[in-house]
């Protein structure tokens, strides 16, 4: 089963990692604008998530090596790999278990720790869409509301809305299996984990998940690493800045 990804541009190679309950087309806009600098994107869904295949097994070394068979199908090499949140989790595994393969790591936004479980409201308001009922998106942001304060969080979560059949809405996350697993996204990177090319790790100035506690760790998984700040920017600093974001990145590869 490999995954399902949009591609845009022809160069090098660059596969971009949506985060928790994301899917690549959530980096559209990005991806055009990289492209524009002789790199071939791809935005990939991982397992699970967005036109990916779903599975009951849910994990980060099956994510990895999902990936590992993704550039084995489409021959990719010496790749470009930026990875967000849950994606820049998967990355970094990636990169530590096939560092032959990854010229360049950018991992956005989540550190090498453990992250307890913290997507309980997301999760509980999702199961609570009855598409039984619900024939338009505005009906399942109101009941979303009730769960996500966030108005930017839902039109995030929205955009897993789909018309499985004529008057017939869904969603394409494998919401079952990811509730089940949440636990999964958390993880921390093996502690053994490490890979020593040149690697870019870009946080939000008002984001809490890459702490001072963390630029140790990170350092030691990835030597070669710097930490770089976004201003005016959360947890979906490619989003709320995105020409900052760009052009670290854009710094960073050329």
């Amino acid at each position: 089963m490999t995954l399902h990804a949009n591609i845009i541009g022809e160069g090098k190679p660059f596969i971009i990692l949506h985060g928790f309950l994301g899917m690549g087309d959530n980096w559209k806009t990005l991806a055009k604008q990289f492209s524009e600098s002789n790199f071939e994107i791809h935005l990939v869904d991982q397992r699970n998530h967005g036109r990916s295949f779903h599975s009951d097994a849910f994990d980060y070394h099956l994510m990895a090596d999902d990936l590992k068979a993704y550039c084995d199908s489409n021959n990719l090499k010496d790749i470009i790999l930026l990875g967000h949140s849950m994606g820049g989790k998967t990355a970094m595994l990636f990169a530590s278990k096939y560092p032959e393969l990854v010229n360049k790591l950018i991992v956005a936004d989540i550190s090498p720790r453990y992250y307890p479980v913290h997507h309980d409201a997301i999760l509980e308001g999702l199961s609570k869409l009855d598409f039984s009922k619900i024939k338009k998106r505005g009906e399942a942001d109101n009941v979303l509301s009730n769960y996500v304060n966030d108005i930017g969080t839902r039109m995030f979560l929205l955009k897993n809305l789909y018309w499985v059949e004529k008057g017939q809405l869904g969603l394409r996350i494998n919401l079952k299996v990811l509730k089940e697993n949440v636990a999964e996204v958390g993880e921390a990177l093996p502690i053994h984990a490490i890979f020593e090319k040149d690697t870019l790790f870009l946080r939000g100035d008002r984001s809490e998940y890459i702490a001072e506690a963390d630029e140790a760790l990170i350092h030691r998984h990835f030597p070669n690493s710097k930490i770089i700040t976004i201003s005016n920017a959360g947890h979906w600093l490619h989003a709320e800045n995105p020409k900052d974001f760009y052009d670290a990145v854009i710094n960073f590869v050329s």
